[in-house]
């Protein structure tokens, strides 16, 4: 059986003992036919492990020099180095700080990409952590200090076991995704005239639990519009009030359910793995507006969240209504949409592939399933998948028992490391199967 054992891992390049293999299993999976197959997933678990520690201090490296959007310097130099340093070819000329790194397998075949985001965010809020930021104001508290750990965990697990591979893998580490430019400036600039990937994944740390991934088809966060209602005299204090609260009333849908409540994503009644969560079927107004009186003319501004894309056109006229309704008929100036950034929206049929090769591979709850959407999150990882199909997932980072709570853009905002190990094993496994089919 060892001589067996051996026999195979030389044919597939796997670079751990044979008697690992024979002792290592998958918890909970369910059997793969191809012995083959089973391999190099247990390489891809001892390989995840051996570099964890590393991965961590990487992690914590990034943490400790945070760098805003469009200044990414120091970040592209060091993901640059790590991916040479794997023989990964490299790619830094496509847009800002951005940095493509290419793995060719050994045979011809299906071209996957991965991609992390790399900017950091203009805060300063608490940060319970021994290795805090050294660039006071500015924070990677959203994750993407683990983003970018994850996508360099995953191009070495793969960069070892590069015989097994029948295709190409493209790590796309992406600057500017917070001011919502980096994606769409790097496909503007030719991305995809220089790589050609078939399908295109990324993740997002969030507050679910540590282990745990959630996914769904379709839309992923709420569509979110910033819209502008503009009339031509001053309106006071409390007017501006009562306008906002009839503007309000007249397109909320299912507010009753508190859809902005969002400390909730993971209560498991009304959460985001219950299919009727709360965050489901809703439209609401964001209650902290903003009013100015420029030029003569009074700006009344809000945000709205609408998680179906067929309503979205029907927002404008009600507005336009209500505030005639209201008295302002011959004010009013205009009602428009003054920001509407696309949503992400996952590949229906990518999705439910991805889904079910985790679960075969890490067993039936390695994947839960995500019934809602979110607002007040969103990610130009959209424009990736306008181009490309896709799939976006979350990677949870939460700790309860150990108070470590990974609600982003929120004060002690913490992620617990293991859900680097959890990230790389999970998704250099996805990748491996996907580039490996025909």
């Amino acid at each position: 059986m060892k001589t067996f054992l051996l026999s195979l891992i030389c044919l597939i390049n796997l670079s751990v003992s044979a008697q690992e293999l024979k002792d290592k299993t998958i918890p909970g999976a369910t059997p793969l036919k191809k012995t083959k197959e089973l391999l190099i997933h247990q390489s891809i678990q001892l390989e995840t492990d051996r570099i964890f520690k590393k991965l961590v201090d990487i992690r914590r490296d990034f943490h400790e020099n945070p760098e805003l959007a469009g200044n990414e310097v120091r970040t592209q130099k060091i993901i640059k180095q790590y991916l040479l340093d794997l023989g990964l070819e490299v790619e830094t000329d496509i847009y800002g700080h951005g940095i493509v790194g290419i793995l060719k397998g050994d045979k011809k075949g299906k071209k996957i990409a991965w991609r992390c985001d790399m900017d950091a965010l203009p805060n300063d809020y608490p940060d319970p952590v021994s290795f805090k930021s050294k660039i006071k104001g500015v924070q990677h508290g959203c994750g993407h200090d683990v983003h970018m750990a994850v996508g360099l965990g995953i191009a070495e697990v793969l960069a070892k076991n590069k015989k097994s591979l029948k295709g190409t893998v493209y790590f796309i580490f992406q600057p500017e995704e917070e001011t919502f430019i980096g994606a769409r400036s790097m496909v503007d600039n030719g991305l995809f005239s220089k790589i050609n990937p078939d399908e295109i994944y990324g993740l997002h740390i969030t507050a679910l639990p540590t282990g745990q991934i959630m996914v769904k088809p379709n839309e992923v966060f709420a569509y979110q519009k910033r819209i502008r209602i503009v009339l031509k005299n001053d309106l006071p204090k409390e007017k501006a009030q009562e306008l906002t609260k009839r503007v309000s009333n007249a397109l909320s849908r299912n507010t009753n359910r508190k859809p902005w409540e969002i400390q909730n994503m993971t209560d498991p009644k009304i959460g985001l793995m219950d299919p009727n969560t709360i965050f489901r079927d809703y439209l609401f107004v964001d209650e902290h507006c903003t009013t100015r009186f420029k030029n003569n003319q009074f700006f009344l501004e809000a945000y709205v969240y609408e998680t179906d894309p067929f309503l979205v056109k029907d927002i404008i006229p009600k507005v336009k209504k209500v505030v005639e309704e209201t008295g302002y008929k011959d004010e009013l100036v205009s009602v428009s949409f003054m920001q509407e950034n696309p949503t992400v929206v996952n590949n229906e049929q990518l999705t439910d592939i991805a889904t079910n090769t985790l679960r075969t591979i890490y067993g039936k709850d390695a994947v839960t399933r995500d019934y809602g959407q979110i607002p007040f999150f969103n990610d130009d990882f959209t424009y990736f998948q306008q181009k490309i199909p896709g799939v976006y997932f979350f990677l949870g980072g939460s700790n309860f028992e150990k108070g470590m709570i990974a609600m982003n853009h929120a004060p002690n905002f913490q992620v617990d490391e293991e859900s680097i190990r959890t990230g790389v094993k999970c998704f250099s496994s996805l990748i491996v199967e996907r580039i490996n089919k025909n």
